[in-house]
């Protein structure tokens, strides 16, 4: 039976039914998109591998060679032939050096798993050299943001082969929001500090950017309240003493309060747990195609007073909403911490009333509005 199923897997095919793969056909490319690569592959081409600048002193150096070329060609003299060529090979190593401590380089980017706005944080950034006996010198890392000026960088003396180095930089934000790091610049002026060549290396990584948290002062209520109204208390296993009464059959010896049992055994009532919990609105459409200065300060001044509070409620135990008026919503309570609405607040952006209301009729009609104090 073996050697039967055996011949039966290895009987070639009948003629005139080949065994063969399905073809798929592609559809052919539109002229745009064509061009569009063809861009994308042309400027991918152009674009120097290396950007060379020089130096305060490569200039000086530069300008005395082109000073001692013209010498020798007008006198003829063979020492300042010499010295030319000597500067020319100085130029010559300088490029071959500093190409060489470029190559092979592999950069990496450790972002916090959270900022704030006016606190520090570290940005670590590790570099690995990946050749097998040339170390690397005088490497220079700076950090790129999208839409922002590179003002962080990270010097590395030197880099011993198949080994990496760690450094950090330690940076404030200024605003809220998503902070975008798009790659890296690598840059040395080895060896002779004349040239700074560079290379730059993509490395996308995003950083969420939490509001500013204030230190607020809470009223304090009474046990059990919520935030608009008073809720009455009643009968259950919470911390709170509602009443005192005799004991009964049944009742928990752990509810004895000893100190009113004299002639007979009192029992504690305890009050039932209420849930404290308040809401937050913030307005976050703006009139008009673009918001002015005054509405976008107002905007950010409320989103960092309602974080303050916020911050302030779940640390006391409470539950908070926050409502926008676009619709969107979040919650948080003690025990998920401030997270999801530091996060919902650091990436609330303005949207104008004429979007907002081009995306309810084309939704349809939008429920009626909680009222949330504030």
């Amino acid at each position: 039976m073996a050697n039967a199923r055996t011949l039966e897997a290895h009987r070639p095919t009948p003629q005139g039914t080949p065994d063969k793969e399905p073809t798929v056909r592609v559809a052919p490319r539109s002229w745009g998109e064509r061009r569009k690569l063809f861009v994308a592959r042309l400027r991918r081409f152009l674009r120097p591998p290396r950007r060379l600048k020089l130096t305060r002193e490569g200039k000086y150096f530069v300008g005395i060679t082109f000073g001692v070329g013209f010498a020798a060609i007008n006198t003829g003299n063979n020492l300042l032939y010499l010295l030319l060529g000597m500067l020319l090979s100085m130029i010559v190593v300088s490029g071959v050096l500093s190409e060489l401590s470029l190559r092979d380089l592999t950069v990496v980017r450790r972002l916090p798993p959270r900022a704030q706005v006016a606190r520090p944080h570290l940005v670590e950034i590790e570099v690995f050299n990946h050749k097998r006996r040339i170390p690397s010198y005088a490497i220079e890392v700076e950090d790129l943001r999208a839409g922002q000026p590179a003002d962080k960088r990270c010097f590395f003396l030197k880099i011993s082969p198949r080994s990496a180095q760690v450094a950090a930089y330690r940076r404030t934000p200024a605003r809220r929001g998503r902070d975008r790091h798009v790659g890296f610049r690598v840059a040395t002026r080895f060896p002779f500090g004349l040239f700074e060549k560079s290379r730059e290396l993509n490395a996308d990584g995003d950083l969420i950017i939490y509001p500013a948290v204030d230190p607020v002062v809470l009223p304090t209520n009474v046990p059990g309240d919520r935030l608009g109204g008073n809720t009455a208390l009643g009968r259950g296993s919470g911390d709170e003493m509602l009443s005192l009464r005799a004991m009964r059959d049944g009742d928990d010896p752990r509810d004895i309060y000893w100190r009113k049992s004299v002639e007979q055994m009192i029992i504690r009532e305890r009050a039932r747990e209420v849930r404290r919990d308040v809401s937050y609105a913030i307005d976050s459409l703006h009139p008009g195609a673009t918001p002015d200065d005054d509405w976008s300060a107002r905007f950010e001044r409320r989103i960092r007073d309602v974080a303050s509070r916020a911050v302030a409620h779940i640390k006391r135990g409470d539950g908070v909403t926050v409502r926008t008026r676009g619709g969107e919503r979040v919650r948080a309570t003690s025990a998920v911490g401030a997270d999801p609405v530091l996060r919902f607040l650091a990436l609330l952006e303005a949207k104008p009333v004429e979007e907002r209301a081009a995306e309810t009729a084309s939704v349809g009609p939008a429920r009626p509005p909680v009222e949330a104090a504030s």
